[in-house]
C-alpha cells in the first residue's frame, strides 16, 4: 500500500481547483514531467495518492522514503533519480515562455478534464504553445489521423475532411506527423479553422523537421501541445502514447488510411476503450493501406465519406448530414400504371394501343388513357395508327423498355 504525507486527490478534485493550480504544484508538475514517460500509471498513482508536491520531494530527497512507494524498486528509483537531478522546472517554465507558451496542469481553469478518463494515464501536465484556450477549443474537437505514408486519395480525404470539420467550427486535432496527419492539419488551416498539433517532443521542437513550417503556422493559428518539456526528443515508445491523449481530447476520432500495424489503430482502440466516437473513411478493398480501417469498420467504427457525416455523428442535435440519393428523372415521378404503360413501348417501333395494355398488363383504355398522359409530358408520340417513344427519349435512353 502507498504511504504518503498527505491525503490523495480524486481526478477533477485537485487543489486549487477554482483558481488554478497553485506555484508548488506547477513547479512540481513540471519538474515531473521530465522524470515520469508519458502514460506512466504508476507514476500517475503516486501522484494521485501523495500529491506532485510531495512526490517531487520524495524522488528528489535522499531521505524522502521514496522506497515506500507502492511498486518502487531500487533500479526504478535510481532511474528517477537521475532524470530529477537534471531537472530545472524555472528554465523549463521561461523557455517555454520563450515561444510563447505555457505549461498548463491539472486544476488549472485551461485544463481539459476529459483527459482525466485516462485514469492514472492522464499526462501530468501539458505544455502548450498558442494563444487559445485548450479548455475551450477541446470541447469541440475530432481527431483525424491516419498513415503517414499515405496515398494521394488519403491525402486529398484528409484535407477535405479538415477544411469541412474547421468551416462548421470544430477544431481539427492531430500529430503533424507526415502524411493523413500534415494534411489534415492543413485542411484546416486553409479555411482559416482551428486546429492543434499533439507532439511526442517539446512544444519547441519541430518534428518531424520536415513540417517545420506547418508546425509554425499550426502555432500561430491554433496551439501547439504536449506531454514532455521543452528540448525533449521524441522516441518511437512517445509516439505509441502521444495518441491517448488525441484519442481522449476529442469527442470522436477519424482515422483516414492506416494499415494493420499503424499508430492510428491505436488512437482508434483508445477512442473506443473511452466511450468516444471512432470512424473510418474506406478506400479501395484491394489497398493495404485501408486494411486496417477496413478492420475498424467491421467492429465498432463507423463508415464516414465527409466532414457533415462526421459532424452529424458527433455533434449536437440537428448537426445532420444532407440526404443522399441520385438525380430523380422525370419517369421517376410517374404513376406506377403509366411507368408500365411506358416501358411496354418497343425501343424502335410504333404499336396500337391493344398491344400496349397486353405488354403492360392493364385494360385497352386505361391503357390509352395512360398513352395521352405520357403524350403531353413528352415521352411518346403518334405515329399513323400506333404509339412510339419519341425519338428524342429512344436516343437520350430514359425511356428505353426496361427502365433506366
Amino acid at each position: 500500500m502507498t504511504e504518503c504525507g498527505g491525503a490523495g486527490l480524486a481526478y477533477g478534485a485537485d487543489a486549487g481547483a477554482a483558481g488554478g493550480a497553485g506555484e508548488p504544484e506547477r513547479l512540481a508538475r513540471a519538474a515531473l514531467t521530465r522524470v515520469l514517460e508519458p502514460g506512466d500509471e504508476r507514476g500517475g498513482r503516486w501522484l494521485r495518492d501523495c500529491g506532485a508536491v510531495e512526490l517531487w520531494r520524495r524522488i528528489r530527497d535522499p531521505a524522502g522514503e521514496a522506497e515506500r512507494l507502492s511498486g518502487m524498486t531500487v533500479r526504478r528509483l535510481a532511474g528517477y533519480r537521475l532524470r530529477a537531478a537534471g531537472a530545472d522546472p524555472e528554465r523549463d517554465l521561461a523557455a517555454v515562455a520563450a515561444v510563447g507558451g505555457r505549461f498548463v496542469c491539472p486544476g488549472d481553469r485551461e485544463w481539459p478534464t476529459q483527459l482525466d478518463d485516462l485514469g492514472d494515464a492522464r499526462p501530468t501536465g501539458l505544455w502548450v504553445r498558442g494563444g487559445p484556450d485548450l479548455r475551450l477549443w477541446a470541447l469541440r474537437s475530432v481527431a483525424v489521423v491516419g498513415a503517414r505514408a499515405c496515398t494521394p486519395y488519403g491525402a486529398h480525404m484528409a484535407t477535405t475532411l479538415g477544411a469541412g470539420l474547421a468551416e462548421r467550427g470544430w477544431v481539427v486535432v492531430s500529430g503533424a506527423a507526415f502524411g493523413v496527419d500534415g494534411a489534415a492539419h492543413r485542411g484546416a488551416l486553409a479555411t482559416g479553422g482551428a486546429t492543434v498539433a499533439v507532439l511526442a517532443c517539446g512544444v519547441d521542437v519541430p518534428y518531424p523537421r520536415g513540417h517545420a513550417e506547418l508546425i509554425g503556422r499550426v502555432a500561430g493559428q491554433g496551439l501547439v501541445i504536449g506531454e514532455l518539456p521543452p528540448a525533449e526528443h521524441p522516441t518511437r515508445s512517445r509516439f505509441i502514447l502521444r495518441n491517448r491523449v488525441i484519442a481522449a481530447l476529442t469527442r470522436g476520432t477519424v482515422v483516414v488510411e492506416a494499415e494493420y500495424r499503424s499508430g492510428s489503430l491505436v488512437t482508434a482502440r483508445v477512442a473506443q476503450r473511452l466511450g468516444r466516437f471512432t470512424m473510418g473513411v474506406p478506400g479501395p478493398a484491394t489497398s493495404g493501406l485501408s486494411a486496417g480501417v477496413h478492420e475498424l469498420l467491421r467492429g465498432e467504427g463507423v463508415l464516414v465519406t465527409d466532414a457533415a457525416e462526421v459532424a452529424e455523428l458527433v455533434g449536437d442535435m440537428g448537426d445532420l448530414a444532407p440526404s443522399r440519393r441520385g438525380p430523380v428523372l422525370a419517369r421517376d415521378l410517374l404513376d406506377a400504371v403509366a411507368g408500365r404503360v411506358l416501358d411496354a413501348l418497343p425501343a424502335r417501333t410504333a404499336v396500337d394501343a391493344r398491344e400496349v395494355a397486353r405488354a403492360a398488363g392493364t385494360s385497352a383504355d386505361e391503357a390509352l388513357g395512360k398513352l395521352y398522359e405520357l403524350h403531353s409530358l413528352g415521352f411518346v408520340e403518334r405515329e399513323a395508327e400506333g404509339w412510339r417513344l419519341t425519338r428524342r427519349l429512344t436516343c437520350g435512353g430514359d425511356a428505353r423498355r426496361g427502365g433506366s
